[in-house]
């Protein structure tokens, strides 16, 4: 297990402490919607860290193709009609660049600034020329507002328990999801990220935010510097 990263309940458990199970449970929101939007139709996504598929499913259905990434193979296992590419994605280099590539999950806020830049860089090493990189911030209070809960429609609960200073800026996130038959947990280190703060990350790599693409500035569309 990764320092700092830790996951509990059923099943499989990939290095950062996510639960394989877990993440095949989950059900997409609207990430496709802002996706498809943002980009043109038919593109080739690059998707870093694609975990059991959940958004490269409905991104397949609506027409694109997909090379899915991920550290684990028993994620990928769950990929079905995409390409899959296991694998760090701190060190992927495939010789080949695409129209789009998407770092989800909130990736960008890894706790090491370093695997922070490598991870951008990756982005920048496959973006193609007239490409675009889509990023997933967190969103405000993501580590102030806790304890909180939210309960899904479909029928199960995601609880943020803590967000404890571990020093340097990083803090140490503990979440919990319950459904009726099983619960699981998973600890990680986020290094939460100001506006100001993210933009700098990206332009230490050779990105610009060209757009925020959703209210709360979650989504964000990027673009190599000139």
């Amino acid at each position: 297990m990764r320092t700092g990263h830790e996951g509990t309940g059923p099943g499989a458990v990939t290095p950062d402490g996510c639960a394989v199970e877990l993440y095949a449970r989950l059900p997409v929101g609207d990430e496709p919607d802002v996706i498809a939007a943002a980009v043109p139709a038919g593109a080739h996504i690059l998707e870093l860290g694609s975990g059991a598929g959940r958004v490269t499913h409905p991104l397949l259905e609506r027409g694109f193709t997909v090379t899915a990434v991920d550290e684990s193979a028993d994620m990928l296992a769950r990929v079905r009609g995409a390409r899959t590419i296991c694998g760090p994605i701190e060190t992927l280099d495939l010789g080949e660049t695409f129209d789009v590539v998407m770092l989800a999950s909130f990736l960008v806020h890894a706790g090491d600034e370093e695997v922070r830049r490598k991870l951008l860089r990756t982005c920048v090493r496959h973006v193609a020329e007239g490409g675009c990189v889509l990023i997933q911030r967190e969103g405000a209070n993501y580590h102030t507002d806790v304890p909180r809960e939210r309960v899904d429609p479909s029928g199960f609960t995601v609880r943020i328990l803590s967000a404890d200073p571990v020093g340097d800026g990083v803090n140490s996130v503990r979440a919990e999801y319950v459904f009726p038959d099983a619960v699981w947990t998973q600890t990680f280190l986020a290094r939460p990220l100001t506006e100001e703060q993210f933009e700098s990350a990206l332009e230490e790599v050779g990105l610009v935010v060209d757009a925020y693409l959703t209210p709360d500035g979650i989504w964000v569309r990027a673009v190599p510097g000139a």
